[in-house]
């Protein structure tokens, strides 16, 4: 049961977040822009709360659950840096991150993100095959 309810209520935690966002804010959810937003504007506060919320939420998860994720093989620094500035650079690129196309965009039916969401997917789907 635990391996269909959890992901059923992480989906709605999910949407749930997502709409009282753009309620309270009048904005769409996407990590990427909050954080360009506590990294380069002066309102700060509040992407930092959103930012700590999603750290302290799955960490308690975490702590408060058996579940357990295995981490791939060590890889150099230098790899994790240069592939953390590609993934910023095609966030920036594709003008938002897969939360912002994927949940919030589709939800609105948004072209634009209808056609990154089924990029990133098609993307993801050739990189397993390949690798596997």
């Amino acid at each position: 049961m635990d391996s269909i309810f959890n992901p059923l209520v992480g989906g709605l935690l999910i949407g749930l977040t997502a709409t009282l966002y753009l309620l309270t804010m009048g904005k769409v959810i996407g990590i990427s822009g909050i954080l360009s937003q506590f990294l380069f504007s002066k309102e700060r506060l509040l992407p930092f709360l959103f930012i700590a919320g999603l750290i302290i939420g799955g960490s308690a998860y975490g702590l408060l659950t058996e579940q357990t994720v295995a981490f791939p093989e060590t890889r150099s620094p230098a790899l994790l840096i240069i592939s953390g500035l590609l993934v910023g650079y095609g966030t920036r690129l594709g003008g938002g991150c897969t939360s912002g196309h994927g949940v919030c965009g589709i939800s609105r039916l948004s072209p634009r993100s209808i056609v990154a969401t089924l990029i990133f997917m098609v993307t993801a789907i050739l990189t397993v095959a390949i690798a596997h």
